[in-house]
């Protein structure tokens, strides 16, 4: 009686423990992670390697935080698109460094997380700067579609990004749902965009003083390759760059974005911060401006510390979001 007494209690501590540990674990159970994913860790509802779109053979993925805790049944998300100057980087930074400190604190602010895979402008893709904008605004689309199903609110939609990606982010944010539309599937998805954060990411490939940080007298075009692909002596090249431009969307319906960059910036020079706040200002459009003295690319410190510092920055970044919520 005794021993069928302890093996009960076993039994019951086991199924006990069994229930526990299926509480706390992220529901991401069965996904294949590829070399080199990482995750955050947060303790709550993750969704992981979802596939937004195809295009020919190549998948293209996105993973979903959810807030934790997870107060409603629809929350608002912030899409991140990642740097790496159009042709390289991934969404997997969103776990690492400063970029994990920032989300971490909005999931537990009650925002969905959703950092975005997009095709890269690498040489010899046929790739171009537009497609990974497309890519990234078919990522917002498939979102909204599926706000239902995913727990997602259409209406409330953030992004961020940093350098390219900065630049992608500024494109989600005031091109219109119907501009740059990609795959047929995700066509004519209504969604709204509240507010975005772009970190050193340029405004106007037009202007290409913008990227002479020190306005030496040689200085030629960098991402002219990455905005017409193949073909460089396109008929539409000042078409393109134009479309290429998140200042050219502005106008005083556009959702709010803050723009963060570094005095020191030799990669996008903060040049493209105050012009963007220029232009802004002459169409009444909510755009603030944040600079970070003696900061570089990626918030390097150029000889001395950077102020405001990089845990300013992160507050800043994480405000922002919240006051637009």
């Amino acid at each position: 009686m005794r021993i069928q007494s302890i093996v009960a209690i076993m039994m019951a501590m086991t199924a006990t423990s069994g229930i526990s540990a299926q509480e706390t674990q992220p529901q991401d159970s069965g996904v294949h992670a590829p070399k080199g994913a990482k995750y955050l860790e947060t303790g709550g509802e993750r969704k992981l390697e979802v596939v937004y779109k195809t295009i020919g053979r190549k998948e293209l993925t996105l993973d979903l935080y959810y807030p934790t805790p997870r107060t409603s049944e629809k929350c608002p998300v912030i899409v991140f698109t990642h740097g790496g100057g159009w042709a390289a980087g991934n969404r997997y930074k969103a776990a690492s460094g400063s970029f994990a400190t920032v989300f971490e604190q909005l999931i537990m602010k009650g925002f969905a997380v959703a950092p975005v895979t997009y095709r890269l402008a690498k040489k010899d893709t046929n790739v171009a700067m537009r497609d990974c904008v497309i890519d990234c605004k078919d990522a917002v689309r498939y979102l909204a579609k599926n706000g239902e199903a995913l727990g997602i609110d259409p209406q409330r939609i953030c992004v961020m990004g940093d350098s390219a990606g900065g630049h992608i982010a500024q494109m989600l944010l005031l091109a219109s749902p119907e501009q740059l539309p990609g795959d047929s599937a995700l066509a004519e998805v209504p969604y709204r965009m509240v507010a975005g954060v772009s970190w050193y990411g340029p405004c106007d490939f037009e202007k290409i003083e913008l990227f002479n940080h020190d306005d030496r007298a040689d200085f030629k075009d960098r991402f002219g390759a990455r905005i017409l692909g193949s073909d460089p002596d396109a008929d539409n090249k000042l078409e393109l760059y134009r479309e290429m431009g998140p200042i050219n969307y502005l106008s005083k319906d556009s959702p709010p974005l803050l723009m963060i960059q570094g005095d020191k910036d030799t990669t996008i020079p903060v040049k493209h911060a105050h012009y963007m706040k220029e232009k802004a200002d002459g169409v009444q459009a909510p755009v603030e401006i944040m600079i970070s003295k003696n900061a570089g690319h990626n918030w390097r410190a150029v000889d001395v510390d950077i102020d405001p510092s990089r845990e300013a920055i992160i507050e800043r970044t994480v405000q922002f979001f919240v006051d637009h919520l």
